[in-house]
């Protein structure tokens, strides 16, 4: 079985190279704003006139327009490659299909300086170890060495003063020679124990940086906006939120290989993140660990492993379930830490317990 993995990595940059990326990232930008503005136009003329609907468009539709109406009077357009307004209007039409889905809100518009990315298509090559030709802007150095792959696309995004490239390629599937079943319970205090008893602390980076990066932003307050000492300013806190999340993404990323590589079934629970998130006591916590991210590392790293992902309903009585004779508790306070079956008298932490109930969920 053929699964598409995908690569991201840390461009090393001259300054014309991150020029042609600026105006790159302007491009797309350009372009998505103007079709977001395009296409709510035609949202609220079909809600005002239901007798004349026009026909929502599609990115074809919508890249023909921009060609006719909007790069004859920009000429900036014609300095980057052609494919970079066409993959941003194809992403807007993917994420208006989302909003219709329900699965996703409203598009938003973009703002210059903020995730600042672009898509390339057309002739991406790997050049040895650590060069990749890519269209218009040339060959490009990174500081790691690349997977000798084929690959049709790329997109380049910068994050604080750092610049990076990421392309999908083909991988066969591996098999899994491990056939043991393991329970993985997330929580706030620990990132996840799991049912052997090990416990995986989270990494917290949140809260480690909290009182710096509020700092710096209360420093921030008064700066003018535009102004060199803002932009150096913002610089600083945007390169403390890099740090912030890399921590916590090299933490995840070493519990999901780990579990996927060295078990074959793992067990979690389908966890409500939205609704846990509402508990303002604990949202900031809960975002902290990040569950959602968890299990999204962990769906594509068992397929690509061979091992199975099994998601509980998010009803199991994991936590209020004795482990030793099955005996349900009625209620279970948070501040319960260990858990005391009323029944046989069995004593155990709370979240090991809800782990090893799990691992049993598919026995």
């Amino acid at each position: 079985m053929v699964l598409l993995l995908g690569f991201k990595t840390e461009l090393k940059l001259n300054h014309q190279q991150r020029t042609a990326s600026i105006k790159h990232c302007g491009v797309a930008r350009h372009a998505w704003n103007w079709g977001l503005s395009l296409t709510k136009q035609i949202l609220d003329h079909n809600k005002a006139n239901p007798d004349s609907l026009i026909k929502f468009p599609t990115a074809i539709d919508l890249h023909k327009w921009l060609v006719a109406l909007v790069k004859s009077e920009n000429e900036w357009y014609y300095e980057c490659s052609k494919s970079t307004p066409q993959q941003a209007l194809m992403a807007l039409r993917s994420a208006w299909k989302r909003s219709f889905n329900k699965t996703a809100g409203v598009p938003r518009f973009k703002k210059k300086g903020k995730r600042d990315s672009f898509t390339l298509e057309g002739t991406v090559k790997i050049l040895g170890n650590n060069k990749i030709q890519v269209p218009v802007i040339g060959v490009l150095k990174t500081y790691e060495r690349l997977p000798q792959v084929l690959t049709k696309s790329c997109t380049i995004s910068r994050q604080a003063d750092r610049w990076f490239i990421s392309f999908r390629f083909d991988v066969e599937q591996q098999e899994s020679p491990n056939t043991d079943v393991v329970g993985v319970d997330l929580g706030v205090k620990n990132l996840a124990t799991l049912s052997t008893g090990e416990v995986v602390l989270g990494a917290k980076s949140y809260k480690k940086y909290e009182s710096k990066l509020s700092r710096m932003q209360w420093l921030n307050r008064h700066k003018n906006i535009g102004s060199n000492n803002w932009k150096k300013a913002q610089m600083q806190i945007a390169r403390l939120h890099r740090k912030i999340a890399n921590i916590r993404k090299d933490t995840l990323h070493k519990l999901t290989t780990l579990l996927a590589k060295n078990h074959g079934t793992i067990v979690i629970e389908d966890l409500n993140v939205s609704g846990m998130l509402a508990n303002h006591k604990l949202a900031k916590a809960i975002a902290d660990m990040s569950f959602f991210e968890f299990r999204r590392q962990l769906t594509y790293k068992c397929e690509l492993y061979g091992s199975k992902l099994v998601v509980v309903d998010r009803w199991f009585p994991s936590s209020k379930t004795c482990s030793n004779c099955g005996t349900k508790k009625q209620t279970l306070t948070l501040n319960e830490r260990v858990f005391e079956c009323g029944h046989c008298g069995f004593k155990i932490d709370r979240d090991l317990n809800a782990a090893i109930n799990l691992s049993k969920a598919v026995s």
